[in-house]
């Protein structure tokens, strides 16, 4: 019966919160203006036929929505539904990932974007090639597609949660109708369409934020209230300089941290290089990059503050613990359900935004796949006419079929740990090492292919090792996180006055586990760029010669051109220019041949006339 009993005054309550035909109106307009821009793009602008056009939008994109597009990326379900659930269970000290970009920058700007900017590549990977050889760009590209087919689905899961808990739709079917429509204007649009559904997208994203924030703190009694509850709580915590790796969120854990993982998702992933590529200037690549953390700063303080005001409201009433949420990454739609019941409109615009978001991110790596996919694994095989001329048709077929794969995956992704440490866990064992691996050809003029090789796929085994361990000891309890305190002795209904103890979620971490398999999933990418540097640049040095150490200065920073010699400058050059004139001779070669087939052909239709 007591059973029986919690069940009704949880449904009685999601009755109270569920959509009304305002906010379903407004969930429904929302995408079929997404679908509107992505068919303007696909059937009525200009056509996409080839690689640059589809890929990069013809280099004429605009610097403003692109910059918005990278943040709508960013800002992805993932980080409107973790990051307040982090800050509601965890502290504050999470919020340091908000400024970890502005140290992001500053090496994106003068390491990674001059060189990728001076080659003028479709994508990334290629730079890979033209410094070491085919092998490392084959592995990187692998590594991506592999990464991103796990990532992905987990990307379409979050709102999909957020969506179950407030209408009671089944998560699967709204997961899978939400990714048909992304995968539709992804594919006939291209990269103009990903922009300008991003933009727009994302437009209504803050503005919806921004008056959950103000009606939120209006609500449990301002500033002041909120902050206060957090400090008795214990959850204001930003100076924590214990250096021990293995504890979840130190200062050192989360803003070293979050600073690799910024540089590896803005300077050497993919998806995101494509928007800075994709502008007509390196001077304006620079404004994207500009725009793109200031704005990302702010959205993570909303995100993380958001978290706050959460905890203020339900300080003496937790809803996880009593079961009103089933999960901790439900927490902020319940919330936003329940303070925005007094303005028509707003919960549908919020979890609107929330799929907008998500489907953003989702749209842009499907994008980018499609180009990695083609150009380094399909578009080898092609003749060359073929393989130009029908370059748009294979991408969107290839956007398709990855896209139908992540909506399959995501019966997996419910089944395995919380969101922030599942990302983790699947970038840090393969981010890390293609990170080293563009760092040694940049700055390092010794690094050759031999040791570059060894360094990735020694940093990749390793990575490998310690995630898999991590993943494993997460199943079976041995390492487990406490939180901060959550109480339910404010609860209204009488079934819960009968337990007012303060609830804790999690314990402590096993010391029988090895140190290795413990440290904090932060420092992931880290350890596995300093790995890669350290192997791929001692094999490099052992192994170096007359030929390694003949480096194309357009392949390196400009900072390192001063460390070249003349003479290493001058033999490249001359072997550029001779590779240069065998490629002209084999081009004309090739053009001869096919002149000689085509006058072949001509004689024998004369002869048999």
């Amino acid at each position: 019966s007591r059973l029986k009993k919690q069940s009704r005054l949880i449904q009685s309550k999601m009755d109270f919160l569920n959509f009304s035909w305002i906010d379903y109106t407004l969930f429904v307009l929302m995408f079929c203006l997404s679908l509107a821009v992505g068919m303007y793009y696909g059937c009525c602008s200009q056509q996409q036929n080839t690689t640059e056009e589809y890929l990069l939008g013809g280099k004429k994109m605009k610097i403003f929505p692109v910059a918005m597009s990278l943040v709508a990326s960013t800002l992805s379900g993932l980080s409107l539904l973790s990051l307040p659930a982090e800050i509601y269970l965890h502290g504050t000290l999470y919020m340091l990932i908000a400024f970890s970009p502005i140290l992001m920058a500053f090496s994106v700007n003068y390491i990674y974007l001059p060189v990728f900017w001076k080659l003028q590549v479709t994508t990334i990977f290629e730079y890979l090639e033209i410094r070491f050889d085919r092998s490392l760009r084959t592995i990187a590209s692998s590594l991506f597609t592999l990464t991103n087919l796990i990532y992905l689905p987990v990307v379409i899961y979050a709102p999909s949660l957020a969506f179950n808990q407030v209408t009671g739709f089944n998560l699967h079917v709204i997961a899978v109708v939400m990714s048909l429509i992304c995968i539709f204007y992804t594919t006939i649009g291209g990269l103009k369409a990903v922009v300008w559904t991003d933009a727009l997208q994302l437009s209504v994203t803050l503005c919806t934020l921004g008056c959950v924030l103000i009606m939120g703190t209006i609500s449990v009694g301002g500033l002041g209230f909120i902050w206060e509850k957090a400090e008795i709580s214990d959850r204001i915590e930003f100076f924590n300089f214990n250096p021990d790796p293995t504890i979840r969120n130190t200062f050192w854990t989360v803003l070293i941290g979050t600073t690799f993982m910024w540089i590896s998702f803005v300077g050497t992933n993919p998806a995101t290089a494509q928007r800075f590529l994709a502008v007509s200037s390196l001077r304006d690549a620079r404004k994207v990059l500009v725009i793109f953390v200031v704005l990302t700063v702010i959205t993570k303080l909303i995100c993380c503050f958001s978290g706050l005001i959460i905890y203020a409201r339900y300080y003496d009433c937790d809803p996880l613990s009593i079961g009103q949420v089933e999960k901790v990454d439900q927490i902020l739609p319940y919330y936003v359900l329940d303070v925005a019941t007094k303005v028509p409109g707003l919960s549908g615009l919020f979890v609107a935004g929330l799929f907008s978001t998500a489907l953003s991110t989702l749209s842009t790596y499907l994008n980018s796949l499609s180009g990695i996919v083609y150009n380094d694994f399909i578009k080898s095989f092609l003749p060359s006419k073929i393989a130009e001329d029908k370059a748009s048709t294979f991408m969107k077929i290839i956007t398709a079929v990855i896209g139908l794969m992540s909506v399959g995956m995501i019966f997996v992704v419910e089944k395995l740990g919380t969101l922030i440490e599942l990302i983790g866990t699947l970038t840090g064992a393969t981010v890390g090492p293609i990170l080293g691996a563009f760092t040694m050809g940049m700055l390092f003029p010794f690094a050759n292919t031999k040791g570059t090789l060894t360094g990735v796929l020694s940093s990749l085994s390793f990575m490998t090792i310690v995630v898999v361990k991590y993943q494993i000891n997460v199943w079976n309890g041995s390492i487990k996180y406490p939180s901060k305190p959550l109480h339910t002795y404010g609860c209204n209904e009488t079934l819960f006055n009968e337990n007012q103890t303060i609830s804790s979620v999690g314990g402590n971490t096993s010391d029988e586990v090895f140190l290795l398999f413990r440290i904090s999933v932060h420092y992931y990418i880290l350890v596995g760029v300093i790995l890669s540097l350290i192997i791929g640049l001692s094999v490099s040095w052992f192994t170096k010669s007359k030929e390694t150490s003949l480096v194309d200065p357009d392949t390196l920073n400009p900072l390192v051109h001063r460390f070249l010699s003349e003479s290493n400058l001058r033999t490249r050059s001359k072997l550029l220019q001779k590779e240069l004139q065998i490629h002209r001779i084999s081009d004309i070669n090739k053009n001869n041949k096919e002149e000689m087939n085509s006058l072949k052909t001509d004689n024998d239709k004369l002869l048999d006339k």
